[in-house]
């Protein structure tokens, strides 16, 4: 296997006919027709078979994730799906979910298509918010042994000392940075502090409406590739789009769903403005640690620009006020809506 530090490049050795071969070793016969699909992280590919169905096949990012990781995030997706909850999870081959071809570790899955959801479709967030319960439910049954916590520590702290010390951030505005950070934490703090003892458990983590897919009435959820220990509401708070006017509405009609299956703690909704923040600098972070895969330089040219990091300091100042403002309401009788 490669070794984490040629992780940037390792993908420059995954040709065609090495995705083709490691698909075939598994017993498939291909056509010969590949597709590459929107994945960063990763590399994702629909793979074209002789008189069956394509199939999706993810090589994972040498370095990245450890095996027993990887088989972490298979094993519930596994769980999920059996309890006929639409998550796409790996096929078994040999009984194994994880396989190893030349310098790379793969899975494959069934291809699953769709549109993003309509995120003013009440009753299918409704269903969604269903479905994060029912996800968690499975969730909390146990904890992740080889996997992250969604904390300040892994996506606020760890960000800021690397964008630091790799020297992204331009000089001038490195010592501007560095003190928003420090307010920034004490106000994440703050944020958890209203919240009170909140409570990990397994969740997806990057569950956006891009990992939503809708094809008519059926729904599949995917990707669970950065799925850790975080809180529950974080599964909820990307569905949540405009200004706060437009948010609660929203909001209620997730947990309406939501708490048709499991309880939902309100106070975690102090936690919201604090979780986007953080999101917020590990992105920034994460483009950084990528910046030396030629796909990223071509997808973000606007990344590590002077106006970039303008801007990025621009919206943690923006969130450095949302902080300081109360959380969202949550109306627990909610509205109705036919037979949802």
């Amino acid at each position: 296997m490669l070794t984490s530090q040629d992780f940037n490049v390792a993908f420059q050795e995954l040709q065609p006919d090495l995705i083709l071969s490691s698909v075939e070793s598994l017993g498939y016969q291909t056509d010969g027709r590949l597709l590459a699909l929107n994945s960063y992280e990763n590399r994702v590919y629909r793979i074209g078979l002789e008189g069956r169905q394509p199939v999706v096949a993810k090589f994972y990012r040498p370095g990245r994730w450890s095996e027993d990781a990887i088989l972490e995030e298979h094993a519930i997706t596994i769980d999920i799906a059996e309890e006929e909850i639409p998550v796409v999870a790996p096929l078994v081959h040999g009984g194994n979910t994880l396989h190893e071809y030349g310098n790379f570790r793969f899975a494959v899955y069934p291809c699953r298509g769709g549109r993003a959801p309509d995120l003013d479709d009440k009753l299918l967030q409704r269903q969604i918010g269903r479905f994060v319960a029912r996800i968690h439910l499975i969730g909390e049954i146990k904890e992740y042994l080889h996997r992250p916590r969604l904390d300040m520590a892994s996506y606020g702290e760890a960000s800021r000392d690397f964008l630091l010390e790799a020297e992204f951030i331009p000089e001038a505005l490195k010592p501007a940075y560095a003190s928003l950070c420090d307010h920034l934490f004490e106000s994440i703090h703050a944020c958890y502090a209203r919240a009170g003892d909140t409570r990990y458990l397994r969740i997806h983590a990057d569950f956006h409406p891009s990992n939503v897919l809708v094809l008519d009435e059926h729904v599949h959820i995917v990707d669970f590739d950065d799925t850790r220990m975080g809180p529950a509401v974080q599964d909820l708070w990307m569905f949540l789009s405009g200004d706060r006017a437009e948010q609660t509405p929203q909001l209620e009609e997730l947990l309406a769903g939501y708490t048709e299956f499991r309880h939902f703690d309100a106070r975690e909704l102090h936690l919201i403005e604090a979780l986007r923040t953080l999101r917020i600098m590990h992105y920034a972070a994460w483009l950084a640690r990528r910046w030396q895969d030629p796909e990223f330089q071509v997808t973000f040219p606007w990344f590590n620009t002077p106006r970039y990091w303008d801007e990025h300091v621009l919206s943690l100042r923006e969130q450095a006020a949302l902080m300081q403002e109360e959380p969202l309401v949550w109306d627990k009788s909610g509205p109705v809506y036919g037979n949802a």
